[in-house]
């Protein structure tokens, strides 16, 4: 999932930076405002970690224009000011949560999931299709009973395409959601992981799971044909 942080403590920003990269999500950092406004028109988040107190203007109006400029994403406002009135303030600015400074890493990292968890419905940390797991927390994955070595990358990869199960999914969402901005999607690089994928989660079994769709991108379902293509069906939006 792509994430994007608003911060303006570089030590803050870039700590958070460090622990969502090693957490397998594609991370964003805006030192102020202006730019974190700037990275959230351009791009699609899944997530904004939004700090109040930013040097050319507050995090609560902020949040108030993402929402008036239809911006879906989930933000967590995360500040040491921790008067009833300003959780007040920020949730009726269309916060979706609020985490006080200073914070344990742990409690953030719960409540990144618990809030990605409620946008997309899921029921639990595991992720599933037929007889493949994928553990959120643990990052553990598991195929009929077997366990599943990954790197970061093809983990959060593979994490996308459970929680986009039976939809196609483009190259170019893939990259937004996967990859972080400086990514080159005129690289064949999604194409090279979703091979690796192919060959550590389908490799000598009898149903495939990973597919790709001519012209279109790629579709995680079960079926019975034995063939890596298939024709477009469901194209989810971007």
């Amino acid at each position: 999932m792509r994430i994007l942080i608003v911060e303006d403590e570089k030590k803050i920003a870039s700590f958070l930076f460090r622990g969502l990269k090693e957490e397998h999500y594609a991370v964003d950092v805006a030192e102020d405002a202006a730019q974190g406004l700037y990275l959230a028109d351009i791009n699609t988040y899944d997530l904004i970690v939004l700090d109040i107190m930013l040097p050319d203007r507050e995090g609560i109006s902020v949040c108030r224009d993402l929402r008036n400029k239809k911006v879906n994403a989930l933000i967590l406002m995360l500040t040491a000011r921790s008067s009833v009135n300003d959780k007040v303030n920020a949730l009726d600015a269309g916060a979706d949560d609020y985490l006080t400074k200073p914070f344990a890493f742990e409690e953030f990292l719960a409540r990144v999931r618990a809030l990605l968890r409620r946008e997309h419905r899921e029921k639990g940390n595991i992720l599933k299709i037929d007889d493949l797991e994928l553990d959120q927390v643990s990052h553990k994955v598991k195929r009929a009973g077997k366990e599943i070595v990954l790197t970061n990358k093809e983990f959060s990869l593979l994490q996308y395409l459970l929680i986009h199960q039976e939809q196609i999914v483009t190259r170019t969402m893939i990259s937004e959601h996967v990859w972080n901005e400086s990514f080159d999607s005129f690289t064949n690089v999604i194409d090279v992981h979703i091979n690796y994928l192919r060959s550590k989660i389908d490799k000598e079994q009898p149903c495939p799971l990973i597919h790709t769709v001519r012209g279109a991108g790629y579709i995680l379902k079960i079926s019975d044909d034995n063939k890596k293509e298939i024709l477009p069906k469901k194209r989810l939006a971007s």
